[in-house]
């Protein structure tokens, strides 16, 4: 599937910043014909390739990955510590009230139906992201909202699930918008679109940017 082939952006003996396009796995998954992935890809390229954070399948833009062991620990713990910032692009259903707010819902699984996640008030872990609302199209069912999201926790499902729980799911989320939108829009409208970070060698702040394809 060369149309899933990532865009190296930049490379160093430190670290590699890639563009994963939508519907490529960031990393090999059980079952038939899921061990095509984006970590195998750059590894073909640079064979001490290592995933730092993981993007979803059908999540499009940057990831970052380390040159061997000690730095994949650098850079691991630098995510841990959110020194790392990351920005994401979204396209949502509806308008959203507020220009700008934070969503704070504790996520966990849904023992039901993986590998969906749910608010769970009770035993979900701490989950903070904050939006800002870029613009505002459409009316009615065609309404539809520009979002900026800055995960502050890093969730499985995180931004997915917060959107859809306030009553504005991503466009084409196959697991959280209502089905005609996944039946409507090719892809899920969701774009790693900034990583901005220190460098683990040189300490030198360095950003990536990745143009959104919606």
């Amino acid at each position: 599937m060369p149309q899933l082939s990532p865009t190296i952006l930049y490379a160093d003996d430190a670290l590699i910043v890639a563009d994963k396009p939508a519907g490529l796995l960031s990393v090999p998954a059980g079952g038939e014909g899921r061990q095509d992935c984006l970590a195998g890809r750059v590894q073909a390229l640079y064979s001490d390739a290592l995933i730092v954070h993981r993007l979803d399948m059908a999540t499009s833009g940057l990831v970052l990955l380390a040159r061997g062991p000690e730095m994949l620990r650098r850079l691991s713990l630098a995510f841990e510590q959110r020194i790392i910032g990351k920005h994401y692009i979204a396209l949502v259903h509806g308008h959203l009230a507020s220009d700008a707010g934070e969503i704070a819902l504790p996520l966990g699984d849904d023992p039901d139906n993986r590998p969906r996640q749910i608010v769970d008030p009770l035993r979900g872990r701490r989950a903070l992201t904050r939006y800002r609302v870029i613009s505002r199209s459409g009316a009615g069912n065609n309404a539809v909202s520009r979002v900026e999201l800055r995960p502050v926790t890093g969730r499985t499902h995180q931004l997915r699930v917060h959107l859809m729980s306030i009553g504005h799911a991503i466009i084409g989320d196959p697991l959280y918008a209502p089905p005609e939108s996944a039946a409507r829009y090719p892809r899920m409208h969701l774009h790693a679109a900034g990583l901005a970070l220190i460098h683990p060698q040189t300490r030198v702040p360095a950003c990536f940017e990745s143009a959104v394809p919606f």
